[in-house]
């Protein structure tokens, strides 16, 4: 299984963190062991001082597939979840200041929350999902995936040239404004449409 990341598929998150809006999707990924399932707890790092949640729509391949065409995207996916990309900010940094790839800030061990997937045929309109994150009972994120720069078949097109899709695999299509640093004792929720799927504790 693959975990595909999008970086920066939120123009008001591109300008909280003063980076550019990109021009095409900024594609970086994970390993399978970065995923953190069933609302389990989250334990903070000892390599870094500024981990960061941002809370996301993940997509989850449905058939394999290679080149899809934009009139098939659609098709290559049914189902979506939350998902939280844990980044050691200050890590992600130091990288960025030496030209270094940042990795190691994304896809460390368990940097991948994710919850249980629900059916996009029972979401009212699959091209406005209204997601949310609570910090300690703390509206901090408000998304829809309406105001996304590369929408869902966007992505598909786009990552099918360079990688062959396979069901199973997920995608993390990217983070709205709102992001921020999470510590020990801190208890995070997300929403999809107003139904809490996603769980984790700061440990």
């Amino acid at each position: 299984m693959k975990i595909f990341c999008i970086g920066r598929n939120y123009r008001d998150h591109a300008k909280e963190l003063n980076n550019p809006v990109p021009k095409k999707p900024l594609v970086f990924m994970k390993p399978p062991s970065a995923l953190l399932v069933n609302n389990k707890p989250f334990y903070y790092p000892e390599f870094t001082k500024d981990l960061h949640y941002e809370l996301e729509i993940v997509l989850k391949i449905s058939k394999n597939g290679r080149h899809v065409q934009k009139e098939f995207a659609s098709g290559y996916y049914d189902q979506v979840a939350l998902g939280i990309d844990f980044t050691a900010r200050d890590i992600q940094d130091q990288c960025k200041e030496k030209g270094h790839p940042w990795e190691i800030a994304k896809g460390f061990d368990n940097s991948a929350a994710l919850s249980k997937f629900v059916n996009i045929s029972d979401i009212a309109n699959k091209d406005a999902i209204k997601f949310q994150m609570k910090k300690n009972g703390e509206l901090v994120q408000n998304g829809n995936t309406k105001d996304l720069i590369f929408n869902f078949d966007y992505l598909i097109v786009y990552l099918s040239q360079f990688f062959k899709l396979q069901q199973g695999d997920v995608i993390y299509t990217g983070t709205p404004a709102g992001v921020g640093p999470v510590k020990i004792g801190d208890l995070l929720e997300g929403y999809l449409e107003g139904d809490k799927l996603l769980e984790t504790s700061i440990k």
